[in-house]
Protein backbone atom coordinates (compact mmCIF):
# COMPACT_ATOMS: atom_id res chain seq x y z
CA UNK A 1 0.00 0.00 0.00
CA UNK A 2 1.17 3.51 -0.81
CA UNK A 3 -0.17 6.55 1.06
CA UNK A 4 -0.28 10.10 -0.26
CA UNK A 5 -0.21 12.94 2.25
CA UNK A 6 1.21 16.36 3.06
CA UNK A 7 2.54 15.60 6.55
CA UNK A 8 6.20 16.60 6.67
CA UNK A 9 6.64 15.07 10.15
CA UNK A 10 5.44 11.71 8.85
CA UNK A 11 7.83 11.92 5.91
CA UNK A 12 10.75 12.81 8.17
CA UNK A 13 9.98 9.94 10.55
CA UNK A 14 9.86 7.44 7.71
CA UNK A 15 13.16 8.68 6.29
CA UNK A 16 14.81 8.49 9.72
CA UNK A 17 13.55 4.90 9.87
CA UNK A 18 15.43 4.16 6.62
CA UNK A 19 12.35 4.08 4.41
CA UNK A 20 12.31 5.26 0.80
CA UNK A 21 9.57 7.78 -0.03
CA UNK A 22 8.71 10.26 -2.78
CA UNK A 23 9.16 13.97 -2.18
CA UNK A 24 8.40 17.12 -4.19
CA UNK A 25 11.05 19.46 -5.51
CA UNK A 26 10.72 22.48 -7.77
CA UNK A 27 12.02 20.37 -10.70
CA UNK A 28 10.38 16.91 -10.49
CA UNK A 29 9.36 14.54 -7.69
CA UNK A 30 12.26 12.59 -6.22
CA UNK A 31 12.55 9.05 -4.87
CA UNK A 32 14.25 9.90 -1.60
CA UNK A 33 16.21 8.11 1.09
CA UNK A 34 19.14 8.56 3.46
CA UNK A 35 22.12 9.24 1.21
CA UNK A 36 24.57 8.12 3.93
CA UNK A 37 23.06 4.63 4.23
CA UNK A 38 24.25 2.38 1.37
CA UNK A 39 21.42 -0.12 1.98
CA UNK A 40 18.80 2.61 1.58
CA UNK A 41 20.55 3.92 -1.53
CA UNK A 42 20.60 0.42 -3.03
CA UNK A 43 16.85 0.19 -2.41
CA UNK A 44 16.36 3.42 -4.39
CA UNK A 45 18.21 1.86 -7.31
CA UNK A 46 16.14 -1.32 -7.02
CA UNK A 47 12.77 0.45 -6.86
CA UNK A 48 13.64 2.45 -9.98
CA UNK A 49 15.38 -0.48 -11.67
CA UNK A 50 18.20 2.00 -12.25
CA UNK A 51 21.68 0.75 -13.20
CA UNK A 52 24.19 1.04 -10.37
CA UNK A 53 26.54 2.68 -12.88
CA UNK A 54 24.28 5.76 -13.03
CA UNK A 55 25.12 8.09 -10.09
CA UNK A 56 22.59 9.96 -7.95
CA UNK A 57 22.12 13.55 -6.79
CA UNK A 58 22.11 14.30 -3.07
CA UNK A 59 19.92 17.06 -1.66
CA UNK A 60 20.94 19.31 1.24
CA UNK A 61 19.05 21.76 3.45
CA UNK A 62 21.57 24.60 3.14
CA UNK A 63 25.10 25.52 2.06
CA UNK A 64 26.44 25.08 5.60
CA UNK A 65 26.04 21.31 5.15
CA UNK A 66 28.00 21.26 1.92
CA UNK A 67 31.42 21.16 3.60
CA UNK A 68 30.43 17.97 5.46
CA UNK A 69 30.24 16.04 2.22
CA UNK A 70 32.71 17.50 -0.28
CA UNK A 71 36.47 17.99 -0.13
CA UNK A 72 36.75 21.34 -1.84
CA UNK A 73 34.63 23.87 -3.70
CA UNK A 74 36.08 25.86 -6.64
CA UNK A 75 35.57 29.60 -6.34
CA UNK A 76 33.40 29.62 -9.46
CA UNK A 77 31.21 26.92 -7.89
CA UNK A 78 30.79 29.10 -4.80
CA UNK A 79 29.76 32.00 -7.04
CA UNK A 80 27.17 29.86 -8.84
CA UNK A 81 25.85 28.45 -5.58
CA UNK A 82 25.49 31.92 -4.07
CA UNK A 83 23.43 33.02 -7.05
CA UNK A 84 21.30 29.96 -7.85
CA UNK A 85 20.85 28.11 -4.52
CA UNK A 86 18.30 27.19 -3.33
CA UNK A 87 17.21 26.22 -6.82
CA UNK A 88 17.51 23.86 -9.79
CA UNK A 89 21.32 23.85 -9.98
CA UNK A 90 23.36 20.70 -9.26
CA UNK A 91 27.11 20.96 -8.68
CA UNK A 92 29.48 18.06 -9.29
CA UNK A 93 32.17 18.25 -6.58
CA UNK A 94 34.87 15.96 -5.10
CA UNK A 95 33.19 13.84 -2.44
CA UNK A 96 34.61 12.96 0.93
CA UNK A 97 34.39 9.56 2.59
CA UNK A 98 31.06 10.27 4.30
CA UNK A 99 29.30 9.74 0.95
CA UNK A 100 29.03 6.01 0.12
CA UNK A 101 30.52 4.99 -3.22
CA UNK A 102 27.15 3.56 -4.31
CA UNK A 103 25.76 7.12 -4.45
CA UNK A 104 28.38 8.20 -7.00
CA UNK A 105 28.64 4.85 -8.86
CA UNK A 106 32.23 4.65 -7.61
CA UNK A 107 33.18 8.01 -9.15
CA UNK A 108 35.16 10.60 -7.17
CA UNK A 109 32.60 13.41 -7.54
CA UNK A 110 29.19 13.73 -5.94
CA UNK A 111 26.28 15.67 -7.46
CA UNK A 112 24.83 18.08 -4.89
CA UNK A 113 21.98 20.54 -4.87
CA UNK A 114 19.78 22.55 -2.48
CA UNK A 115 16.15 22.50 -3.63
CA UNK A 116 13.96 25.58 -3.39
CA UNK A 117 10.60 23.82 -3.02
CA UNK A 118 9.21 24.93 0.37
CA UNK A 119 8.11 21.41 1.35
CA UNK A 120 11.49 19.90 0.44
CA UNK A 121 13.28 22.67 2.36
CA UNK A 122 11.20 22.07 5.49
CA UNK A 123 11.72 18.32 5.25
CA UNK A 124 15.50 18.55 4.80
CA UNK A 125 15.80 20.82 7.85
CA UNK A 126 14.28 18.06 9.96
CA UNK A 127 16.84 15.44 8.88
CA UNK A 128 20.39 14.81 10.15
CA UNK A 129 21.45 13.49 6.73
CA UNK A 130 21.20 14.47 3.05
CA UNK A 131 18.73 12.76 0.73
CA UNK A 132 19.61 10.83 -2.37
CA UNK A 133 16.66 11.56 -4.64
CA UNK A 134 16.59 10.67 -8.34
CA UNK A 135 13.29 11.16 -10.15
CA UNK A 136 10.46 9.06 -8.68
CA UNK A 137 9.71 6.96 -11.74
CA UNK A 138 10.85 3.67 -13.28
CA UNK A 139 14.25 4.09 -14.89
CA UNK A 140 14.12 5.61 -18.34
CA UNK A 141 10.45 6.59 -18.18
CA UNK A 142 8.82 10.04 -18.05
CA UNK A 143 9.64 12.01 -14.90
CA UNK A 144 6.81 12.83 -12.46
CA UNK A 145 5.72 16.39 -11.70
CA UNK A 146 2.83 15.56 -9.35
CA UNK A 147 2.03 13.13 -6.56
CA UNK A 148 -0.53 11.50 -8.86
CA UNK A 149 2.21 10.80 -11.43
CA UNK A 150 4.30 9.07 -8.76
CA UNK A 151 1.37 7.03 -7.49
CA UNK A 152 0.53 5.84 -10.99
CA UNK A 153 4.08 4.57 -11.53
CA UNK A 154 5.24 3.41 -8.08
CA UNK A 155 2.07 2.48 -6.19
CA UNK A 156 2.83 -0.40 -3.86
CA UNK A 157 6.59 0.01 -4.24
CA UNK A 158 6.98 2.84 -1.71
CA UNK A 159 5.13 3.54 1.51
CA UNK A 160 4.57 7.31 1.27
CA UNK A 161 4.33 10.12 -1.26
CA UNK A 162 4.76 13.58 0.25
CA UNK A 163 2.40 15.76 -1.77
CA UNK A 164 3.74 19.23 -2.48
CA UNK A 165 1.52 20.06 -5.44
CA UNK A 166 2.66 20.46 -9.03
CA UNK A 167 6.36 21.13 -9.61
CA UNK A 168 7.09 24.75 -10.49
CA UNK A 169 9.90 24.16 -13.00
CA UNK A 170 8.75 20.81 -14.34
CA UNK A 171 12.14 19.86 -15.74
CA UNK A 172 15.28 18.54 -14.06
CA UNK A 173 18.12 20.61 -12.64
CA UNK A 174 21.12 21.82 -14.61
CA UNK A 175 24.19 19.74 -13.66
CA UNK A 176 27.57 21.46 -13.70
CA UNK A 177 31.06 20.08 -13.12
CA UNK A 178 34.34 21.95 -13.28
CA UNK A 179 37.59 21.84 -15.20
CA UNK A 180 39.68 24.24 -13.16
CA UNK A 181 37.67 27.45 -13.16
CA UNK A 182 35.60 26.49 -16.23
CA UNK A 183 32.05 25.26 -15.56
CA UNK A 184 31.00 22.31 -17.72
CA UNK A 185 27.31 21.54 -18.15
CA UNK A 186 26.79 17.78 -18.06
CA UNK A 187 23.00 18.05 -18.23
CA UNK A 188 21.12 21.07 -19.51
CA UNK A 189 18.18 21.84 -17.28
CA UNK A 190 15.98 24.45 -15.68
CA UNK A 191 18.82 27.00 -15.54
CA UNK A 192 19.95 27.93 -19.05
CA UNK A 193 23.56 28.00 -20.28
CA UNK A 194 23.15 31.75 -20.85
CA UNK A 195 22.23 32.28 -17.19
CA UNK A 196 25.24 30.23 -16.06
CA UNK A 197 27.56 32.21 -18.34
CA UNK A 198 26.31 35.52 -16.94
CA UNK A 199 27.51 34.51 -13.49
CA UNK A 200 30.57 32.39 -14.31
CA UNK A 201 31.82 34.37 -17.31
CA UNK A 202 32.20 31.22 -19.39
CA UNK A 203 30.67 27.79 -19.71
CA UNK A 204 31.14 24.66 -21.80
CA UNK A 205 28.55 22.00 -22.61
CA UNK A 206 29.40 18.30 -22.58
CA UNK A 207 27.01 16.76 -25.13
CA UNK A 208 28.51 13.28 -24.91
CA UNK A 209 25.59 11.21 -23.71
CA UNK A 210 27.05 7.87 -22.69
CA UNK A 211 26.17 4.52 -21.14
CA UNK A 212 28.99 5.13 -18.61
CA UNK A 213 28.05 8.57 -17.28
CA UNK A 214 30.34 10.90 -15.36
CA UNK A 215 27.31 12.45 -13.67
CA UNK A 216 23.57 11.88 -13.39
CA UNK A 217 21.57 12.78 -16.49
CA UNK A 218 24.03 11.75 -19.20
CA UNK A 219 22.40 8.62 -20.64
CA UNK A 220 21.56 8.85 -24.36
CA UNK A 221 18.03 7.43 -24.01
CA UNK A 222 15.83 8.68 -21.20
CA UNK A 223 12.54 10.43 -20.28
CA UNK A 224 10.76 8.11 -22.73
CA UNK A 225 7.05 7.24 -22.93
CA UNK A 226 6.10 3.66 -23.73
CA UNK A 227 4.54 4.95 -26.96
CA UNK A 228 7.21 5.50 -29.65
CA UNK A 229 8.00 9.20 -29.84
CA UNK A 230 9.04 10.88 -33.09
CA UNK A 231 10.62 14.33 -33.02
CA UNK A 232 10.21 16.87 -35.81
CA UNK A 233 10.30 20.59 -36.53
CA UNK A 234 7.13 20.51 -38.69
CA UNK A 235 4.30 18.33 -37.42
CA UNK A 236 1.74 18.87 -40.19
CA UNK A 237 4.29 18.35 -42.95
CA UNK A 238 5.30 15.05 -41.37
CA UNK A 239 1.69 13.97 -40.94
CA UNK A 240 0.92 14.66 -44.60
CA UNK A 241 4.13 13.13 -45.90
CA UNK A 242 3.86 9.90 -43.93
CA UNK A 243 0.04 9.69 -43.81
CA UNK A 244 0.22 9.29 -40.04
CA UNK A 245 -3.20 10.73 -39.16
CA UNK A 246 -4.56 7.55 -37.56
CA UNK A 247 -3.19 6.24 -34.29
CA UNK A 248 -1.15 9.41 -33.74
CA UNK A 249 -0.87 11.75 -30.75
CA UNK A 250 0.61 15.23 -31.07
CA UNK A 251 2.79 17.18 -28.64
CA UNK A 252 3.15 20.71 -30.02
CA UNK A 253 4.75 23.88 -28.69
CA UNK A 254 1.99 26.47 -29.17
CA UNK A 255 -0.20 25.61 -32.17
CA UNK A 256 -2.47 22.55 -32.37
CA UNK A 257 -2.79 20.55 -35.58
CA UNK A 258 -6.04 20.58 -37.54
CA UNK A 259 -5.30 17.10 -38.83
CA UNK A 260 -5.64 15.21 -35.52
CA UNK A 261 -8.57 15.07 -33.04
CA UNK A 262 -8.16 17.50 -30.14
CA UNK A 263 -8.32 14.71 -27.55
CA UNK A 264 -5.11 13.27 -29.04
CA UNK A 265 -3.17 16.51 -28.69
CA UNK A 266 -1.30 18.45 -26.04
CA UNK A 267 -0.15 22.05 -26.56
CA UNK A 268 2.69 22.97 -24.19
CA UNK A 269 2.09 26.73 -24.22
CA UNK A 270 -0.57 28.43 -26.37
CA UNK A 271 1.13 31.77 -25.58
CA UNK A 272 4.56 30.50 -26.66
CA UNK A 273 6.05 30.77 -23.14
CA UNK A 274 8.98 28.37 -22.72
CA UNK A 275 8.74 28.29 -18.91
CA UNK A 276 5.11 27.22 -19.20
CA UNK A 277 6.10 24.66 -21.82
CA UNK A 278 8.67 23.17 -19.44
CA UNK A 279 6.13 22.98 -16.59
CA UNK A 280 3.68 21.15 -18.86
CA UNK A 281 6.12 18.85 -20.68
CA UNK A 282 6.04 15.71 -18.54
CA UNK A 283 2.36 16.06 -17.60
CA UNK A 284 1.52 16.23 -21.30
CA UNK A 285 3.70 13.23 -22.14
CA UNK A 286 2.10 11.18 -19.36
CA UNK A 287 -1.41 11.86 -20.72
CA UNK A 288 -0.52 11.19 -24.34
CA UNK A 289 1.22 7.96 -23.37
CA UNK A 290 -1.90 6.85 -21.48
CA UNK A 291 -3.85 6.96 -24.78
CA UNK A 292 -1.86 3.92 -25.94
CA UNK A 293 -1.78 5.02 -29.56
CA UNK A 294 0.74 3.90 -32.17
CA UNK A 295 3.00 6.95 -31.94
CA UNK A 296 3.54 10.39 -30.44
CA UNK A 297 4.84 13.10 -32.75
CA UNK A 298 6.56 15.87 -30.78
CA UNK A 299 7.58 19.29 -32.02
CA UNK A 300 10.90 20.90 -31.20
CA UNK A 301 10.58 24.19 -29.31
CA UNK A 302 12.70 27.33 -29.85
CA UNK A 303 16.26 26.39 -28.90
CA UNK A 304 16.87 29.19 -26.40
CA UNK A 305 16.74 29.45 -22.61
CA UNK A 306 14.93 26.53 -21.00
CA UNK A 307 13.91 25.48 -24.51
CA UNK A 308 17.37 23.92 -24.82
CA UNK A 309 16.52 21.57 -21.94
CA UNK A 310 13.06 20.80 -23.35
CA UNK A 311 14.58 19.82 -26.69
CA UNK A 312 17.20 17.74 -24.90
CA UNK A 313 14.48 15.74 -23.13
CA UNK A 314 12.55 15.24 -26.36
CA UNK A 315 15.71 14.21 -28.22
CA UNK A 316 16.50 11.57 -25.62
CA UNK A 317 12.89 10.37 -25.46
CA UNK A 318 13.04 9.86 -29.22
CA UNK A 319 16.38 8.05 -28.90
CA UNK A 320 14.53 5.10 -27.40
CA UNK A 321 13.56 4.16 -30.97
CA UNK A 322 16.01 6.36 -32.89
CA UNK A 323 13.07 8.38 -34.23
CA UNK A 324 14.25 11.92 -34.94
CA UNK A 325 12.96 13.28 -38.25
Amino acid sequence: MTFIGDNIETAAALLKNNKVIAIPTETVYGLAGNALNPFVVREIYEIKNRPLSNPLIIHLADTLQLHKYVKNIPSVAEKLAAHFWPGPLTLLLPKNDTIPDIVTAGLPNVAVRIPSHPVAKQLLRKLPFPLAAPSANPFGYISPTSAADVSKMLFGKIIYILDGGACDKGIESTIIGFDGDTPIIYRVGAISPEAIKKIAGKVEINNKHTAKPLSPGMLPSHYSPHTPLFLTSNIDALLNTMLLHNGTAILSFKNPSRLIPEINQEVLSPSGNLDEAARNLYKALHRLDSLKLERIIAERVPHVGIGIAINDRLERASNAINSKI
